[in-house]
């Protein structure tokens, strides 16, 4: 507050003596009018004059006159116009806008004025609270308002304002009867206040979705006319995403309550879609009860949820809507693409659903499935790329846990018994995609027959005899010899990329495809000469971290049946041409790459333009899961743990820091166990002095009872003589005092006595609690230091009698 009128004294200056009063002091005595008049008429007209100034003297009359609205709000509650006047004035003052008609001050160098104005609002919470009593009111004058206000302060300080609603008693089900109001502006700007105060909140999501909100949100959509519904419509199903979004509860009670049977009219479409068209409020309606459906089947959900929301939606029929929609015309692009990556979550690990999707046919002459339709557009590269790559999670999502269809995709690539042909097939259109002069093409059927064979061996070896003719008159080579030939005459990066990430599926846990692949000539010089390569140009950190990964697959699934490329060979290439390290370093190149960060997050395909699809989902699982398989199975990890070192697999500089560390760990070890005999002695030091303070505290109680008889003898005249201990270190059994003073005394000399071995007894638990921390502080040490060593590769063997440390061979 201090700083708001010191900024306008600095502004607007002193008042000068018959001069036209100032914003300021117009304000001033409007808020002093608000503050002393004993007539409500008094009151009512400045409250409305500070209306009126609260735009161009925003400044003025949020720092003058802040207290004195809420005291308004407070005490003349029952008179709705001046509770309008008041609401309105603080709508203005805590408005993140900069109105037109502000002063120079408040527009440029205050332009978070509003959001301050909010922050003093709000340090009292009862402020909230009294304008959430408002929305009870049925006047139009304060309803409005009320609801305005709140989502002004929404707008500056969400997280707090949804504390506050959260424990105000009823404030959400005060929000929520909003929703039933007959007057519209109301009722449309409650909903732009429930939509922000429902997002990130799971608390207030589950209050708001058992106060009935689902039952009164499909009502409202039903009455406006489902997706052909105005922007009322999109509203509403904002709130239901925002209530369901990352909310594992609302989402199981949406699923309990029979809401997803609810869904399926919003996806019925007019039988004349292609001539009427969609408007773009249509467009954005379907967008929205798309996201929604996504939301209920989103793979980060739990199992067991996405599997019951699957099964309810094939039961209502929602899959079968959305297969229509995929096959309708005039459907526009957009909406066609958020169509098939809602397909794909609603049939994803789902056998079920999958096999229903199977069977759904397109309307074409000849008809065709479904499925092989969309892979025509993926291997179609003048289809628009949102359409590919929704294509391209959908058949992934497709063959996901579905061996049954991974099989059948496989035997469309080998010859049939029959000699019948059935015309294009998943396979084909696969293996076109493959070779095809469009990279993007190719990425995309390299990932989609890698789905394949994802945690199917028998896949890995019934595609080894798919025969591939490259050339008329030329013996046709086997798939996979074609894949390892390609890579190494193919010019883009983008290609190599697809094929490298295929071939790394099939060679994991399949070594008859190993074996292929060693005898294709070229192949491991390639991939040789790659990863020992040095030049870094347009992401070839990838194609090389690869071409090391596929190097590693063929040393750990390697049947040692090729010769002259069995395990041994393998692994002494790798140390000889490579170099140990410079191979580490290739392989971790991929993990470290910001698109592996990006694809390991989520299944779906999501780039912006084709040039950023270059790893997928599936391999990167793959490549987390096999990584330290492969170190190990090079002997990397054994030769550090037996300690032979060499220049191989550590540099000079690791080697002077692994042994800088073994020092400080010794080090480290000698003092600790310094500090534990300490710790042990201080014990047994605090044990004596624990022994020491009962005896003197039994002591102290005997003289005090001693203190007591004294006082009543002297007190009767009779003669005393008392037996009192003595605290020296070989004290007399009995000692005479002839008087009282003496007695006290030496009382007294025991009480200090006492204390000052409290006081010893003090500084030492202290000093015990000093060398207890600094022990943990040396503990946390040494565990970092030793899980630096595990990094490097040492060995550490901890011996619990001795706590000393062996790294390796040495002790």
């Amino acid at each position: 507050m201090e700083y708001f009128k010191s900024g306008l004294k600095s502004v607007l200056g002193a008042p000068q003596p018959g001069a036209q009063p100032t914003g300021a002091e117009t304000v001033d005595r409007l808020v002093n009018r608000v503050q002393t008049s004993t007539l409500l008429e008094d009151r009512r007209d400045a409250c409305r004059a500070l209306r009126a100034l609260s735009r161009k003297y925003r400044l003025e009359v949020g720092a003058q006159g802040m207290d004195a609205l809420c005291q308004i709000l407070e005490l003349d509650r029952t008179d709705c116009d001046i509770i309008s006047y008041c609401l309105d004035t603080l709508c203005n003052i805590t408005s993140k806008e900069v109105f037109e008609e502000e002063n120079e001050f408040s527009a440029t160098e205050n332009v978070n004025v509003g959001e301050q104005f909010t922050e003093m609002f709000l340090k009292s919470t009862e402020n909230v609270t009294l304008v959430l009593s408002f929305l009870e009111e049925y006047d139009f004058r304060v309803r409005w308002p009320a609801v305005k206000l709140l989502t002004s302060l929404l707008a500056s300080k969400p997280k707090e304002i949804q504390d506050i609603i959260l424990v105000s008693p009823m404030g959400v089900s005060k929000l929520m009867d909003l929703l039933l109001e007959s007057r519209e502006v109301i009722r449309n700007d409650a909903l732009l206040l429930l939509i922000q105060l429902t997002k990130s909140n799971a608390n207030i999501q589950k209050i708001v979705a058992f106060e009935n909100a689902f039952d009164r949100l499909f009502d409202v959509i039903g009455q406006e006319g489902y997706t052909d519904g105005g922007i009322v419509v999109e509203d509403y199903l904002l709130i239901m995403l925002n209530l369901l979004k990352n909310n594992t509860s609302n989402i199981n009670f949406f699923k309990e309550g029979s809401y997803i049977q609810k869904l399926a009219p919003m996806f019925v479409l007019p039988k004349n879609i292609e001539e009427i068209g969609w408007s773009p409020q249509k467009v954005s309606n379907f967008h929205c009860i798309l996201q929604v459906i996504r939301t209920l089947v989103a793979p980060s959900n739990p199992v067991q949820i996405i599997s019951a929301c699957q099964k309810a939606m094939r039961n209502a029929n929602l899959l079968e809507a959305l297969s229509n929609i995929l096959m309708a015309l005039g459907v526009p692009a957009d909406i066609l693409s958020e169509t098939i990556n809602t397909v794909a979550e609603v049939i994803r690990g789902n056998l079920t659903n999958q096999e229903y999707f199977a069977n759904v046919m397109a309307p074409s002459d000849p008809p065709r499935p479904a499925i092989v339709v969309l892979l025509m557009s993926m291997v179609n590269e003048k289809q628009p790329f949102s359409l590919r790559c929704a294509v391209s999670y959908c058949f992934q999502c497709f063959l996901y846990k579905n061996e049954i269809s991974q099989a059948q995709v496989v035997q469309t690539l080998l010859p049939s018994s029959s000699g019948s042909t059935i015309g294009l097939t998943t396979g084909q259109l696969l293996c076109s995609g493959l070779f095809s002069s469009d990279s993007l093409s190719i990425w995309f059927s390299a990932v989609a027959l890698s789905h394949t064979l994802i945690e199917n061996p028998a896949q890995k070896e019934q595609l080894l005899r798919v025969l591939i003719a490259t050339n008329i008159g030329v013996q046709p080579v086997s798939l996979l010899h074609q894949c390892a030939t390609y890579t190494q005459q193919a010019s883009k990066l983008q290609a190599k990329l697809g094929i490298l990430m295929l071939l790394s599926m099939w060679l994991s846990h399949c070594p008859p495809a190993v074996q292929v692949f060693l005898n294709v000539p070229g192949a491991m010089a390639f991939l040789t000469a790659q990863t020992s390569a040095n030049e870094y140009d347009n992401n070839e950190e990838l194609l090389q971290g690869l071409c090391a990964f596929i190097m590693g697959l063929c040393v750990v699934f390697n049947d040692n049946t090729v010769q002259n490329y069995n395990k041994e060979n393998l692994s002494q290439l790798i140390e000889k041409r490579v170099g140990v390290e410079t191979y580490l370093g290739k392989l971790g190149e991929i993990s470290r790459h910001e698109v592996y960060s990006k694809a390991a997050k989520q299944p779906q395909v999501r780039a912006k333009h084709s040039g950023e699809l270059l790893l997928e989902y599936e391999f990167c699982k793959l490549f987390k899961a096999l990584e330290n398989v492969i170190i190990n199975a090079l002997g990397v990890q054994r030769e550090l743990s037996n300690g032979n070192i060499t220049e191989l697999s550590l540099s000079e500089h690791e080697n002077a820091l692994l042994l800088q560390y073994k020092d400080v760990i010794r080090d480290q070890d000698r003092r600790l166990s310094d500090m534990q005999r300490q710790i042990q002695n201080l014990q047994q030091e605090k044990q004596e002095l624990n022994n020491q303070l009962e005896e003197l505290q039994q002591t102290n109680l005997q003289l005090q009872d001693q203190n007591t008889l004294l006082k009543a003898q002297l007190s009767s005249g009779a003669t005393i003589v008392n037996n009192i201990p003595q605290p020296e270190e070989n004290p007399p059994d009995k000692q005479q005092y002839p008087d009282q003073n003496d007695f006290v005394d030496k009382l007294k000399c025991l009480e200090m006595e006492s204390r000052e071995k409290q006081s010893e007894i003090d500084s030492l638990k202290k000093d015990q609690d000093d060398l207890l921390e600094l022990l943990t502080e040396q503990e946390l040490k040494l565990n970092t230091f030793k899980n630096r060593l595990i990094e490097l590769g040492e060995t550490i063997e901890d011996d619990p009698e001795s706590d000393n440390i062996s790294v390796g061979s040495e002790n």
